[in-house]
């Protein structure tokens, strides 16, 4: 093989490699929603997964202060009420 050859096969090979990667990756699912639940009043100032509960903002990171119980994070099932949170929000 003469050097662009080699040149070429190395860039097929390496499309092959990224390409399997990709299609592994979009059949690979994310893990399940049923895996994970919202606990309430366990987010530090900043640190909140999403929008809060009473509707003061609609965007993660937002948290003002800490463990305030309308702002919530994703744990593992079963988790939230062992760290001190709620899986509903505060009224």
């Amino acid at each position: 093989m003469n050097k662009r050859q080699v040149i070429t096969a190395a860039a097929l090979a390496g499309l092959c490699v990224i390409t399997a990667g990709a299609a592994y990756a979009a059949d690979t699912p994310a893990a399940p929603k049923a895996e994970k639940e919202k606990c309430f009043g366990i987010a530090k100032a900043g640190q909140n997964d999403c929008a809060t509960a009473s509707g003061s903002h609609s965007c993660a990171g937002q948290a003002k202060a800490d463990m305030d119980a309308h702002e919530w994070k994703y744990v593992a099932k079963g988790t939230c009420e062992k760290a001190g949170g709620k899986l509903t929000a505060a009224k």
